[in-house]
């Protein structure tokens, strides 16, 4: 049986997707290759620790936690012995937000008990679509190099296309500007070097759960951009309100307290005869809106 095991989980170890059981008490007991691919987590740092303990810190979209509560759906899949399918998103090492599509298997002994649950996860983000579109990218200098995410050119390239797009097909879309609250003081508390990973964190978290189809880059600083495709208000609304909350959840762990930031938004959605700098502009004051009405909030014009 041992040897049927560790076969298993060599094969397992192959596999893109992360796999990952738990016990009853919800402790994790095994951790494979692209669980720690996805996450930044060791399989030594994780195994023997329990779900809850707020290391993956699974929430949903609307930043609810699910591991200390009773909506967690490992603890669900084991009390109905049923499987689920679930769109969480997890907490990457380096700090940022994760959305991972799982499925959840009771696992049960020979006499049909439930003893524990599989979970297998994938990377759902944008971010492996921007990945490949980045890769192009590169050679054309369009890309920051902190973040790893699209730069002020890149940005200002996509607004001018999706500017003639609106002139030539009526499709409509949404800009946010996006400003890391009290960043001074990060870097003033914990130094430079913190203030770079926030800097990322903020990106990477703004660039996994934006859709496929959308844009964000960094504008310079602590300033980003997202181009929001094809949406009418409320959609631009609700997508930045989902990034706000997305950002105020993700954490960096450091040696002496997490470091976490939230952002301002301003947002707009783009109208016919706008110019790229008009429309700069608008968003401009609406972040500025957001900064004077006390910070970790999305103001759109009305």
């Amino acid at each position: 049986m041992h040897h049927d095991l560790s076969h298993f989980k060599d094969l397992v170890d192959r596999l893109f997707d992360g796999v990952y059981f738990i016990d009853r008490d919800r402790r994790i007991t095994y951790w494979n290759r692209a669980a720690e691919t996805i996450t930044g987590y060791t399989s030594e740092e994780v195994v023997g620790s329990l779900c809850r303990d707020d290391l993956l810190i699974h929430v949903d979209a609307e930043g609810r936690s699910l591991c200390g509560s009773e909506s967690c759906p490992a603890l669900t899949v084991m009390q109905r012995g049923e499987e689920r399918e679930a769109e969480v998103f997890v907490h990457h090492k380096r700090g940022h937000r994760l959305p991972v599509q799982t499925r959840i298997v009771p696992l049960r002994a020979g006499d049909g008990r439930v003893t524990g649950a599989m979970e297998i996860f994938r990377d759902n983000s944008a971010l492996a679509s921007m990945r490949e579109r980045f890769s192009e990218l590169e050679h054309l200098a369009l890309i920051d190099p902190l973040t790893e995410i699209g730069n002020r050119r890149y940005l200002e390239m996509h607004v001018r296309s999706r500017l003639d797009e609106m002139e030539r097909y009526d499709w409509r879309f949404g800009l946010l500007f996006c400003d890391i609250d009290k960043f001074k003081a990060v870097n003033d508390t914990h130094g430079h070097q913190a203030g770079d990973e926030v800097i990322r964190m903020v990106a990477q978290t703004l660039a996994a759960c934006i859709r496929p189809f959308d844009f964000v880059g960094r504008w310079g600083g602590e300033e980003f951009m997202a181009i929001i495709t094809r949406v009418e208000r409320w959609q631009v609304l609700a997508i930045a309100e989902r990034l706000r909350t997305l950002v105020e959840q993700a954490v960096i762990s450091s040696d002496v307290d997490p470091i976490r930031v939230t952002i301002s938004i301003g947002a707009t959605l783009a109208r016919h005869g706008d110019t790229q700098g008009g429309l700069f502009d608008r968003v401009d004051r609406m972040l500025y809106r957001s900064k004077a009405e006390g910070m970790n909030r999305v103001s759109i014009e009305e």
